[in-house]
């Protein structure tokens, strides 16, 4: 079929121009544009989103909390019950919610259809057993074994602030989380560095800081302070080691709850942070067990050093949506180390207790972090420690992450792909190769004669070069149905019948108008 333009209807008492407008779009340029958005929504949403984690039992996967569907209150105080919905319910259940996104949890199953829900919000994607028939499915009983903590409520760290993901700077880490916030622990929450340390969020704000040096006051202009802050971000506390410097971090209250992997603070591999309770006035410490080691750089130097070691550097933000699937957070997860994968760690035989060479573990409370992925490797495993060690697996070996399969690409003759995806073109002939036979060639054979009917009509503007208004096809489809003479008669009709109540009928009935 030739190609085709159509305008907007121009304006009544305004001639139609014959020109093509700047709002004007050829019927292959909308295809193209539809094709390319679909394109860019495969991109952004490259796996499959038509099958809801909970019949699988609990997994680590990436969570959601629905704020729509589940409102938290105001205060932290408040109760509240959470729940946690898994990625594609988070699309096809709740697409157009307020989502919070949570990342990786760890033996979570996916509450989205059961009670933790309200049945409002049914679960469209998994089979209703009353019905035998995929969704809505409601009220089902919610998993016994999930935990949640208060980042279901939208708040993070230690010092539970709300997150926006639009005004919040710097960097976030996620604790392991060896305990529940009820046991204790943190819940695998994302801590900010100045909390991490016991710092204020505020810390860097002060218009004058004392200089340990000169022991005079110097003041900061809160101007300069507001230019680097917009162009920097969040400033990093002083000494709070690089990014890059360490793999994994264990929380102070999560060591709390493990008090033997303290002793490991002192040891390869290992750089801890003690929590202040104070703000700036104390100095956060970092100890490793060698000065010459290379991750010397992650150590936390004292306060006097401030004016050295208050580098303001620009963190990015806490990972959105876009930016995980474009860093690869659901990609396959990290490679193992090479002892890890040879499955040696779990065939060695018991070696003597490396625990005790240890020194004397910090007396505070502190952060342990572990500076590469082979940090698992470095535990003790001899016959009096792993006990201890293997109540929790996430310091035994890296945990599996799940994730959904891809998405087929919609460009695919078969026109597969999960629910939502593939082009429109594609779906139509999918949906299309499932019809009777009769009705589709019944379907077939209408599908031509209007097809022919419509290339005829568009003939004369195709060899003309006119535009084709968006009255030529109503006034076309009007024919084409055979009511245009009667939708003129009624307008006739409808005048007269006017010109019959201005002039006082015996009808007292009037129509109700529409509009």
């Amino acid at each position: 079929m030739s190609d085709f333009i159509t305008e907007a209807a121009p304006a009544e008492g305004q001639p139609s121009d014959s020109q093509p407008r700047k709002d004007s779009q050829t019927a292959s340029e909308f295809i193209d544009s539809q094709l390319q958005l679909e394109a860019d929504a495969r991109e952004a949403l490259p796996f499959s989103f038509d099958h809801c984690t909970y019949p699988l039992g609990p997994l680590r996967q990436s969570v959601f909390s629905c704020i729509t569907c589940n409102p938290p209150p105001e205060s932290p105080s408040d109760p509240y019950a959470p729940a946690g919905v898994c990625y594609a319910c988070s699309i096809a259940c709740h697409g157009e919610h307020t989502l919070v996104e949570l990342f990786n949890r760890r033996n979570f199953s996916c509450d989205c259809g059961t009670s933790r829900l309200p049945a409002t919000s049914p679960c469209t994607l998994r089979i209703d057993p009353a019905t035998g028939m995929k969704g809505p499915v409601h009220s089902q009983a919610a998993a016994e074994g999930n935990t949640y903590n208060k980042n279901f409520r939208n708040r993070f760290c230690g010092c539970g602030e709300l997150y926006d993901p639009h005004q919040q700077k710097g960097t976030m880490y996620q604790c392991l989380g060896l305990a529940t916030e009820s046991d204790g622990g943190c819940g695998e929450d994302w801590w900010h560095p100045e909390c991490i340390l016991g710092l204020s969020r505020d810390w860097y704000i002060p218009t004058i800081q004392l200089n340990f040096k000169q022991e005079t006051p110097v003041v900061r202009s809160p101007e300069s302070d507001d230019e680097a802050n917009e162009k920097q971000g969040h400033p990093v506390p002083p000494g709070f080691p690089d990014e890059d410097s360490f793999e994994s971090l264990i929380c102070y209250k999560c060591v709390s709850t493990v008090p033997w992997i303290k002793r490991y603070a002192n040891t390869n591999g290992f750089t801890y942070l003690v929590h202040k309770d104070t703000l700036l006035g104390d100095a956060a410490r970092s100890h490793t067990n060698n000065e010459s080691t290379t991750h010397s750089s992650a150590r936390v130097l004292g306060l006097s050093k401030t004016e050295e070691t208050l580098d303001c550097s620009t963190m990015s933000r806490k990972r959105k949506a876009e930016e995980i699937l474009d860093t690869g957070s659901f990609s396959p997860k990290k490679p193992k180390s090479e002892l890890e994968e040879s499955g040696l760690l779990s065939v060695l035989p018991p070696a003597t207790c490396h625990m005790a060479k240890f020194s004397t573990p910090p007396g505070e409370s502190i952060s342990l972090l572990a500076s590469d992925q082979d940090f698992r490797s470095r535990f003790c495993r001899c016959p009096d420690c792993y006990p201890s060690l293997s109540k929790y697996p996430q310091l035994l070996e890296e945990e599996e992450v799940y994730e959904p399969p891809m998405s087929e690409d919609g460009d695919n003759a078969e026109g597969g792909g999960s629910v939502g995806t593939g082009s429109l073109l594609d779906r139509g002939e999918a949906a299309l190769s499932n019809v009777d036979r009769v009705r589709a060639i019944e379907g077939v054979m209408v599908y031509n004669h209007l097809k022919d009917k419509v290339k005829s009509f568009l003939q004369p503007f195709a060899e003309s070069g006119q535009v084709v208004g968006a009255d030529d096809i109503k006034a076309y489809f009007e024919k084409l149905r055979g009511d245009a003479e009667a939708i003129r008669a009624a307008a006739g009709g409808a005048a007269v019948a006017g010109g019959d109540g201005a002039e006082g009928g015996d009808d007292n009935r009037r129509e109700q108008s529409g509009y």
